[in-house]
């Protein structure tokens, strides 16, 4: 039985492939490729769950898929298919062809067909792969896909300024929760010494005997899973994301923000429930960050004058009533919850374009004003202060910016006395000590020795945000990345002296995607002359194909599943002692700006309006 798991991502994994192959103006072949393989994913989804409900609906785990092991490490993926994703897994594949069907004809002769229906066939791979996931590694995979999937289709109308600056600020939070997950991910290897399943975490005994020795361990895990689920699920203090992902078109808002990604923060927590079940303080902030975001979302809702801002509010607010659900052990009650939440906001996005022209009509010939409620007894200046900051949207992306984005910003611009020059021989220099140290330890003093890692991990983080916050060379932010990723193997092969096959492993998918993404960047060069980040380029208008040569360059180099970065990077973490919380930090935002700074690189060079003014010119998004 357990064999059959691994259909739910084989077809749409086999339609996603056939779609790749249509061309562009098969409109009739793409879209029918894209529900028929979403139907029968649906179609073999309920046959299996009769068959599982008569026969006594067990637990199943499959973790027979090796991708990579060592004398003392293995990564696998691992499937796992409860109560939980069961219902994840009907309302995704339920609703997922649904707005297919719907997108068939919404989408009609729209320029970029192709590339929707590809991207929504990869987003329902990532999120089959996170809801049946049986272990971090598995779920991780399936969160990138739908981290990156999510940047591409709110910025579907890439000739337009703000979707593709919005899809920025919607992937920069989302790198925050990735820091989270790669945090938890690192710290649960310490404490289980191996790579936890989901089914073992329902081993009440087992889990007790490891947190009553390792409380903090445990309560640090726990408060990373919290952040990488709010981050997701636009939780308080990340709430401001959610509305300006509804840039993209409106199917995708649907599916995605309104129903299925949405709410993938609250899989998360359901899915770790037994390991921090018994971590009260825990549930008491997941509790408070939950109400805190129901009260901000509500209030919010109220006052947009936009019907997809209005819907994005009123979903993140339910989702906040299900985090207090979850946090109060009620299981089911959050399922179905959720379900019902996803079928609502669809159903609302859906048919929000035709609300505007019912609620115009309303207002000129069938106007009803609103009666008194209980805000009308509150005193004037509560209520006026409540709806300026509800205007404003609690100043949420004022403080994400001031507190988060702007420091890191700030750090990086105060490097630009570096020129490229002097960055490759600082570099060259800091190797060549770090190889030399590496040689003679024996010489060096332990107490010297030991911050060694630390010292170059935070050199690699500091070229990383002169990557992020670099302005005019494009070639110079590619390179800094790469540097980056070379002293973090630097840094850990202080901390334990890797195997040269690890080595070999993490820094092959670099060094191969940093060398054809400068060989894209040569070319783009050689045909427009343009090559700075000070604006947007839209280069992509005249060179797609080079633009998607580009992105997945830039998916290599920012270690995307699967790629050899990406199981080097779990290999890195794997390395990193428990008690060094400070260069498992360094690292893991190191990784996290990388990230940011590659997007950034493509969305500046291929995205956006052409710059060749005698290119036609979109009118800006409102």
């Amino acid at each position: 039985m357990e064999n059959i798991i691994q259909f739910f991502i084989f077809i749409p994994l086999l339609g996603f492939a056939l779609s790749l192959l249509v061309k562009d103006k098969s409109e009739t072949l793409l879209s029918a490729i894209a529900f028929t393989s979403v139907g029968l994913n649906l179609g073999t989804f309920l046959v299996f769950v009769i068959y599982w409900l008569f026969n006594g609906h067990p637990i199943l785990n499959m973790d027979e898929i090796l991708i990579y092991r060592t004398d003392d490490y293995e990564f696998l993926l691992d499937f796992y298919f409860d109560k939980i994703t069961v219902v994840y897994l009907f309302v995704g594949s339920l609703l997922t062809f649904l707005v297919t069907i719907y997108s068939r004809y919404y989408l009609h002769r729209e320029t970029g067909y192709k590339r929707f229906f590809n991207t929504i066939l990869f987003f329902y791979i990532g999120f089959n792969l996170t809801v049946i996931s049986g272990n971090f590694e598995t779920l991780f995979i399936g969160w990138e896909i739908l981290g990156i999937s999510s940047f591409l289709l709110i910025g579907f109308y890439r000739d337009r300024y703000l979707p593709v600056k919005n899809a920025i600020k919607v992937f920069s939070i989302y790198r925050i929760g990735d820091v989270g997950l790669l945090l938890a991910m690192w710290m649960s290897h310490h404490l289980w010494h191996e790579n936890i399943t989901f089914l073992k975490l329902n081993n009440d005994i087992l889990v007790h005997e490891h947190l009553q020795s390792h409380s903090f361990t445990g309560a640090f895990i726990a408060l990373m899973i919290l952040l990488s689920a709010a981050a997701k699920s636009a939780q308080f203090p990340f709430s401001s994301w959610l509305p300006r992902a509804m840039e993209g078109p409106t199917p995708s808002s649907a599916i995605f923000y309104g129903s299925l990604s949405v709410h993938i923060g609250v899989f998360l927590l359901l899915r770790t429930f037994p390991f921090w079940e018994f971590q009260y303080s825990v549930r008491v902030i997941i509790g408070l960050l939950g109400l805190c975001t129901a009260i901000t979302g509500t209030f919010t809702a109220r006052v947009q004058s936009s019907v997809k801002s209005q819907i994005a509010y009123s979903s993140l607010a339910q989702i906040g009533v299900i985090f207090i659900e979850v946090a109060a052990g009620f299981e089911t009650l959050a399922l179905i919850h959720f379900a019902g939440n996803a079928f609502l906001r669809t159903y609302q996005l859906l048919v929000s374009p035709s609300v505007v022209s019912y609620l115009i009509r309303e207002q000129f010939y069938n106007f009803i004003p609103h009666g008194e409620n209980m805000e009308d007894s509150l005193p004037k200046k509560i209520q006026y202060s409540v709806y300026l900051l509800s205007l404003k949207e609690w100043n949420l992306d004022w403080f994400m910016y001031r507190f988060v984005w702007g420091p890191l910003k700030w750090v990086g611009r105060s490097m630009a006395f570096l020129t490229f020059k002097h960055t490759w021989i600082l570099f060259i220099l800091s190797f060549a000590i770090g190889l030399s140290a590496l040689n003679y330890e024996d010489a060096i003093p332990f107490f010297i020795y030991r911050y060694l890692s630390e010292l170059f991990a935070f050199f690699g983080l500091l070229l990383a945000l002169k990557s992020f916050s670099e302005r005019h060379n494009a070639l110079m932010g590619w390179t800094l990345i790469i540097m980056n990723h070379s002293l973090i193997a630097l840094a850990i092969s202080f901390n334990e002296h890797l195997e040269t096959e690890h080595i070999i492993l993490y820094l092959s998918g670099v060094f191969v995607s940093g060398l054809i993404g400068i060989a894209c960047m040569f070319k783009l060069k050689r045909n427009d002359q343009e090559m700075n980040l000070d604006q947007f380029h839209g280069s992509a208008y005249r060179h797609p194909r080079l633009a998607f040569a580009f992105l997945l360059c830039c998916l290599g180099l920012a270690a995307f599943p699967i790629t050899p970065t990406f199981i080097g990077i779990d290999l890195i973490f794997y390395h990193i002692h428990e008690d060094q919380r400070p260069l498992a930090l360094i690292i893991s935002l190191s990784f996290i700006i990388n990230g940011l700074a590659l997007i950034r690189i493509y969305a500046r060079l291929f995205l956006g309006t052409h710059v060749k003014t005698f290119h036609n010119v979109p009118f800006r998004s409102s």
